[in-house]
């Protein structure tokens, strides 16, 4: 079966990918701590040269334990949601979404050194949620939901209610994120139609339709021969191994 026909199939990498990336920035995080490195002046550093370089380094660098266990859950469940319910974006999304979501923190940052994966966590749910919404499919409409009922609370930090946490960087993932919701139109699980929403529906073929008449009242649906002679038999098998005769007059064999 095609991946058109079933375009939500389970893989290693929907938990595979997500738990790498976990690993990847606590390992960054460990190196660190182990050997006493610093790398925040690796971060968005807006409209500097050197803060160019935060756009692929900064979702890999965070300040403390709390800052990085906080991001932690969130990315593994976004990312996975991402892997599962869009994966023939995904990468796509992802790659494009982090150099996006960098390039706009850099714009219109505060002169600070903008750290963590917390845009690239905005800009997966921004874009889970709108998408969701826009596809019109009860599944991904469903996600939207989830997405809003474990992270909606997220939407406050897109202003400035704490100096210490880069909403500028927030803001940029959200935005992007909705960016991404009305530009990726293709690889998107589709509806499915039934029967008569297909264009080459033919009411006089459809065997359920058969069944009334021009006036809408319940008619029988004629038997075919074959079928004839399948009840025949079945009517004259007995119960239990014994046999009954049985005399079947089709509608054919009344008239005559």
């Amino acid at each position: 079966m095609n991946s058109s026909s079933q375009p939500f199939n389970f893989s290693t990498g929907v938990i595979g990918y997500p738990i790498l990336f976990i690993l990847l920035i606590w390992l960054v995080f460990w190196f660190e701590i182990r050997f006493g490195f610093d790398f925040n002046y690796l971060g968005v550093r807006p409209r500097s040269a050197e803060g160019l370089r935060g756009i692929l380094f900064s979702p890999f660098i965070h300040s403390d334990i709390k800052h990085l266990f906080n991001n932690t859950v969130p990315l593994f469940v976004l990312s996975m949601a991402l892997f599962y319910f869009y994966r023939g974006i995904s990468w796509q999304l992802l790659l494009a979404g982090l150099l996006l979501t960098g390039l706009l923190t850099w714009i219109i940052g505060r002169p600070a050194n903008h750290i963590g994966a917390s845009g690239i966590i905005y800009m997966l749910a921004s874009f889970l949620f709108f998408k969701g919404i826009l596809s019109k499919y009860f599944r991904l409409i469903a996600l939207s939901l989830v997405v809003v009922f474990l992270y909606g609370g997220m939407l406050w930090f897109v202003v400035p209610v704490d100096p210490g946490i880069s909403w500028e960087g927030h803001l940029s993932g959200l935005i992007v994120g909705l960016i991404f919701a009305f530009f990726y139109k293709q690889k998107i699980a589709r509806p499915p139609k039934f029967e008569w929403e297909k264009p080459d529906y033919n009411e006089e073929n459809d065997a359920f339709m058969k069944h009334f008449d021009e006036n809408g009242n319940f008619i029988e649906a004629p038997i075919s021969p074959d079928e004839e002679e399948i009840i025949k038999e079945e009517i004259q098998k007995g119960i239990d191994g014994r046999t009954y005769n049985y005399i079947y007059k089709s509608n054919k064999d009344k008239e005559e």
